[in-house]
């Protein structure tokens, strides 16, 4: 018998990670660990990054705007997580499901273009590195900022529309600590092939373009830095280029895995695995990769440490 999805009881069971208690106890703890962690290190970012001088510049404007991403993406779905590890019923509305599957792809297609947009500025930064700041001004900068903000929550909103019409029957239980988008399909009635097709124009829009794009930029990069007369000057700029390229491999590896394959090849602990590298792992290595190895960054939070510790004694 089949239940819409406008039924007011209507609600998921997760089946979350693991079923063993020993297992949930240690993944509660290791997920607590990253999530703390994921705070404290965005959120420093964020804050060196808006009150010291010396980083308003277009990179790390950039930088902010990932960290609010990570720290707003793995709060969406994280907390929730966590209180399902340590509850014997892991249920949730149809509503907050469509809520948490709305924002957390928002979020996700909001960082993919993100990412792609950094490969940009690196590549004008070292190609034409005399018209670097008249291009990316900083009236620029928050123009393209704002820009990706809303392509990820518009382009969200076409699959949730279409999976807010969807009819569900039998089978309410979610094999994931999430709601996605493939694991509702699996549970779907009749004919998704619309769904399925807009996933598939989605995925090519926010990965695979933006994935182009970058090896593009990287390529151009990869050129003009090896053309660079000074070992130093490589040096740096493979530094520079070479976190960037760390978080793209590892947020675009197992985003696309998780919605490119066919929902023939598609296995739950698997897209488990892969939920939990873009979900939880990424937000928390973001700041060490990214940001917290740069040279500049260390000597921004030492000096807004060292202004805190002398506005205590005066």
């Amino acid at each position: 018998m089949a239940w819409k999805n406008t039924t007011v009881f209507a609600e998921f069971t997760f089946l979350g990670l693991s079923s063993n208690p020993r297992a949930q106890t240690t993944l509660f703890g290791i997920f607590l660990f990253a999530y703390v962690f994921t705070l404290l290190g965005n959120l420093l970012i964020i804050v060196v990054t808006l009150t010291d001088h010396s980083l308003q510049t277009a990179m790390y404007l950039f930088i902010t705007n990932l960290s609010f991403i990570d720290l707003c993406y793995s709060s969406s779905i994280t907390p929730r997580m966590l209180k399902d590890i340590l509850s014997s019923k892991k249920t949730i509305s149809y509503v907050e499901c469509v809520v948490q599957m709305y924002i957390s792809l928002s979020l996700g297609q909001s960082e993919c273009i993100l990412l792609a947009i950094m490969a940009y500025d690196r590549y004008i930064a070292i190609c034409y590195p005399l018209h670097y700041t008249t291009i990316m001004t900083r009236t620029v900068c928050i123009k393209i900022a704002a820009g990706n903000w809303i392509c990820g929550f518009l382009l969200s909103l076409s699959l949730v529309v279409l999976i807010w019409n969807m009819d569900f029957c039998g089978n309410n239980k979610i094999n994931h600590f999430l709601c996605e988008v493939p694991e509702l399909l699996s549970l779907a009635c009749g004919n998704v092939s619309a769904v399925e097709f807009a996933i598939f124009v989605v995925s090519v829009l926010i990965l695979m373009i933006p994935i182009v794009f970058i090896i593009m930029s990287y390529i151009q990069i990869i050129r003009t830095i090896l053309k660079m007369k000074t070992s130093e000057g490589q040096q740096k700029a493979f530094s520079t280029c070479g976190s960037h390229m760390l978080v793209v491999a590892l947020f675009y590896g197992s985003a696309t895995a998780a919605y490119m394959k066919p929902r023939s090849h598609a296995s739950s602990n698997v897209d488990k695995i892969l939920a939990v590298i873009y979900t939880v792992i990424i937000p928390m290595l973001n700041p060490l990769i990214y940001s917290l190895r740069n040279k500049e960054v260390k000597r921004a939070v030492k000096r807004v440490y060292t202004n805190r510790i002398r506005m205590q004694i005066f």
